[in-house]
């Protein structure tokens, strides 16, 4: 699988590389990195031929944001090709000396508030090209618009009325007609919000994380509705947020928090195949997105330079097509998940 091999998204001139960076754990998700480490991993992917990032002002309340700027600024700008995220804007706290958000490690002293109006659209955008420290950027997702972060089908209910009637998808189209930006696209990490975004709006692409991995395939359905609409999809969190890196135990992490023990024991089981064939888990769980043909990027998010130096082996690893058949005649992927072959 060629890490480097550039893809385009929708039908837009936006092209990414199959293999991307993400920016969550850069944001300080599970611990305070420093500063020297954070400057080294995105150093490596970048001088390793990595040429797409995404990152977030959500991620760490901006930090993510001002790590990638403080090295992607000093790059060629044709050398890599970069999407960050609207749908919250950042304010000071009402108690700036005792202020800590509960959702980072680290992360900025700065209270995050959903916005998905006109004019929190451009607020949001606005602020993310000063801590990029960069002009521009080429696309923008809507960000967290589903039920889990909007608390409540009447949250979803609003923010969709903000991004339709209040204007804000008016605004990212309007900065795609102005060549500001060349693609639109939304962050998904719960099925059910594809098709509801697909009621009202025309994006370009999903970044869906979660909902479609080597250990769970439930959103292939929707996949399969992007791919009617030749919209493209880049694969977040492909190794489930940290189960499928490596031999699974008890405590590993899915979704983000300690895994149940029967997803422990399914992971165990993949990995058992995996090590019958002598593959890598981490290598098949980034591999595998790539066999339906809407996927154009995975990107995991690497916190050291080592890691870097894996993604890229793991998806150099040929697999065999074995393997894919043995994990579909234990019934461990749906039988009608389409799998990568050798040579793609």
């Amino acid at each position: 699988m060629d890490p480097f091999l550039r893809r385009q998204i929708g039908k837009t001139s936006f092209e990414v590389t199959q293999l991307g960076m993400g920016g969550a754990s850069l944001g300080d998700m599970r611990e305070s990195l420093p500063e020297s480490q954070a400057t080294a991993t995105i150093e490596a992917a970048h001088a390793a031929g990595i040429g797409y990032f995404d990152t977030s002002p959500w991620y760490g309340n901006g930090k993510s944001e001002l790590r990638f700027g403080h090295v992607l600024r000093t790059k060629p700008r044709d050398s890599f090709a970069l999407s960050t995220k609207v749908g919250r804007v950042h304010v000071r706290p009402a108690d700036p000396d005792t202020y800590r958000h509960p959702g980072w490690a680290g992360g900025l002293p700065f209270e995050p508030r959903f916005d998905y109006t006109r004019d929190g659209v451009l607020k949001s955008y606005e602020m993310s090209l000063a801590r990029l420290g960069l002009n521009r950027v080429e696309a923008l997702l809507i960000h967290d618009l589903d039920p889990r972060h909007q608390k409540s089908e009447e949250g979803v209910a609003h923010s969709l009325g903000q991004l339709d009637t209040g204007g804000g998808y008016r605004a990212l189209a309007d900065l795609k007609a102005r060549g500001e930006i060349e693609a639109i696209g939304a962050g998904v990490n719960l099925i059910g919000m594809i098709p509801r975004f697909l009621e009202r709006f025309a994006p370009d692409f999903f970044l869906v994380a979660m909902p479609y991995t080597l250990l769970e395939q439930e959103g292939l359905g929707e996949l399969q509705m992007c791919a009617e609409r030749d919209i493209s999809i880049v694969i977040g969190a492909p190794y489930a947020s940290g189960i499928l890196v490596r031999e699974p135990q008890p405590g590993a992490l899915y979704n983000y928090r300690p895994a149940k023990p029967d997803i422990v024991a399914k992971a165990q089981r993949i990995f058992a195949v995996c090590r019958r064939h002598d593959v890598p888990l981490a290598a098949a769980a980034l591999q595998f997105p790539f066999g339906h043909a809407s996927v154009v990027s995975v990107i995991p998010g690497p916190v050291a330079a080592e890691e870097v130096r894996k993604n890229l082996a793991w998806m150099h690893r040929d697999i065999p097509d074995a393997l894919w058949a043995d994990l579909k005649a234990e019934r461990l992927v749906r039988p009608d998940a389409p799998t990568p072959q050798i040579g793609t």
